[in-house]
């Protein structure tokens, strides 16, 4: 598995709030649930977005 990466996040004190209570309903560590939202909201971007079209730059048309 790869090594996991760590840096600070800072909350308001209603989110973090929400998100301990949303963890413990989902027994999970705040972290795990924050893990968990980040990955679902990646997974649903790249379902929810088309296959990106490489940008011609030199398309000729003054744009």
């Amino acid at each position: 598995m790869a090594e996991k990466k760590s840096f600070l996040l800072r909350l308001p004190p209603e989110l973090m709030d929400a998100l301990n209570r949303w963890a413990a309903d989902d027994l999970r560590s705040l972290n795990g649930q924050i893990e968990y939202v980040l990955r679902e909201a990646v997974r649903k971007r790249r379902r929810e977005l088309p296959e990106e079209e490489p940008e011609d730059k030199d398309r000729g048309d003054g744009i």
